[in-house]
C-alpha cells in the first residue's frame, strides 16, 4: 500500500524494489527446481514470442475483433513469466532495475512539470 503522506513515486519505487525481489526469487526458485537450466538468450526469445503474441491480440482488437479479457491477463502472465526468467537467467536484478528507472522518469517529469511540460 502507497503511503499518502509522502510523494506516491517514493514510495512506489520502495514497493517495486522489495516486492520484485521477492517474485523474482520465487520464479527463480520455481523455474530450478521444476525445469531444465536454459541459457539467457532461450528466454529472450520467449519473452518476445510472448509479447509478440499480445501485440497479436491487440492488433485484432484494433482491427474491430472481440477479444475476452481473460486472453489479454493470459498472455500478459506469459510475458511476466517469460521476463521472470529471463532476468533470473541473466543475473538481473529486475527490482533494483525498476527502480532505479522510476526515479529517472520522475526526475524528467519533475523538470518539465516545472518548465510547465507535460512527460
Amino acid at each position: 500500500m502507497i503511503d499518502k503522506t509522502e510523494p506516491t513515486y517514493r514510495a512506489l519505487v520502495e514497493i517495486v524494489a522489495e516486492a520484485l525481489e521477492k517474485v523474482q526469487l520465487g520464479f527463480d526458485d520455481y523455474q530450478k527446481e521444476c525445469f531444465i537450466s536454459r541459457p539467457s538468450e532461450f528466454f529472450c526469445l520467449e519473452l518476445n514470442g510472448e509479447a509478440g503474441e499480445l501485440a497479436n491480440i491487440e492488433k485484432k482488437v484494433w482491427k474491430g475483433k472481440e477479444i475476452p479479457h481473460e486472453q489479454f491477463e493470459s498472455e500478459c502472465a506469459d510475458v511476466l513469466i517469460a521476463l521472470m526468467n529471463y532476468c533470473n537467467a541473466k543475473g538481473l536484478n529486475l527490482g533494483q532495475a525498476v527502480s532505479d528507472k522510476l526515479k529517472l522518469i520522475e526526475e524528467k517529469r519533475s523538470t518539465l512539470k516545472q518548465n510547465n511540460e507535460e512527460y
